[in-house]
């Protein structure tokens, strides 16, 4: 009778000893929520700038736990609204995209993902400690990025929300030296939301080649040469290109004039067509204006230039300086 109780008594402590390894502790009052900051990149030049980089605060809060535990928690971001591929995340404006990535690292070379979506990329594994309270607050940090070279995007607002599955806290109370790998499926869930956002702006830049008529000796024929002006604005966005009178002085955007020594100049003028019949000016006192659409790419002009038959003045190098403003 009496070895009877005592293997009695040995099984009851196994059972207790293994409940007590058991790796998840769950009661009704063991909770985590968390919320993300919105991602607000602000305008972003898709034309001259770079990369556009940014960061946001998750913060997770569990409560209901014992001070010998700690929150095992993994805080999955899906695809958002703006679609999503295996590299890069998007925003969307209609029909456009405008490609960016969120991070785990401020090196930016860890992607944060999730495990409830169909792409490689996992959420970092978090792990809340407990108060005597058994309540414990976690801050981090989410790295974002726009990438560059997107020049075909035209300007608007861009958005992608992440809500729902694309904003999951999957967790679990356990102990520290046995907490579970993080996983699509923990003891409980919460969502939150936060939007992600950019601006880009309506933008163009400029470039032009020297004009150059080369040397001559007697100024009594025509002299022509030819440059290029390459205008490179964002997509859909209508521009026009002028050109002033020079800074040599005596000018006008009809007739330049390139300046030498002691005053001497000589007389062009720079045309927009081949023919040399529609002067090229700011549209004033009959010049005209090149005008065309932005594509995100360079868009060359060429500028065809005239020196007429004048009186030659004398040896020397003549020069002057346009300025080339472009409206958009």
């Amino acid at each position: 009778m009496s070895m009877t109780f005592r293997f009695l008594r040995l099984a009851r402590w196994v059972l207790l000893t293994a409940a007590s390894l058991s790796p998840q502790v769950a009661s009704a009052q063991e909770v985590c929520s968390w919320t993300v900051s919105n991602v607000a990149f602000g305008a972003v030049d898709v034309l001259g700038g770079g990369a556009v980089d940014v960061t946001a605060n998750v913060q997770i809060n569990c409560s209901g736990g014992l001070a010998s535990l700690v929150a095992r928690v993994c805080p999955n971001i899906g695809a958002g609204t703006g679609t999503a591929t295996a590299s890069v995340r998007n925003m969307a404006n209609g029909g456009n995209l405008l490609a960016f990535q969120l991070y785990q690292d401020a090196a930016r070379t860890t992607v944060w993902g999730s495990y409830l979506w169909g792409f490689p990329a996992t959420p970092p594994t978090l792990t809340v400690s407990l108060n005597l309270a058994g309540s414990g607050t976690l801050n981090t940090t989410l790295y974002g990025r726009v990438f560059a070279s997107q020049s075909t995007v035209p300007p608007g607002s861009y958005l992608s929300t992440f809500s729902g599955i694309d904003a999951r806290l999957t967790w679990t109370f356990c102990l520290l030296t046995l907490c579970p790998a993080c996983s699509g499926s923990m003891t409980g869930s919460t969502d939150t939301s936060f939007n992600v956002t950019a601006s880009v702006a309506a933008n163009c830049l400029v470039a032009a080649t020297k004009l150059d008529f080369g040397a001559a000796g007697v100024l009594g024929a025509n002299i022509d040469a030819s440059n290029s002006i390459s205008v490179t604005c964002t997509q859909g966005t209508p521009w026009t290109a002028g050109l002033n009178a020079g800074s040599s002085g005596g000018g006008t955007v009809a007739m330049r004039k390139m300046s030498g020594p002691g005053g001497a100049s000589i007389n062009y003028t720079i045309y927009k067509d081949a023919a040399h019949t529609q002067v090229w000016g700011d549209g004033t006192l009959g010049t005209q204006l090149v005008s065309g659409t932005g594509s995100g790419g360079a868009q060359a002009q060429t500028g065809f230039g005239r020196v007429p038959p004048q009186t030659t003045p004398a040896a020397a190098t003549y020069t002057d300086t346009i300025v080339v403003t472009v409206t958009f």
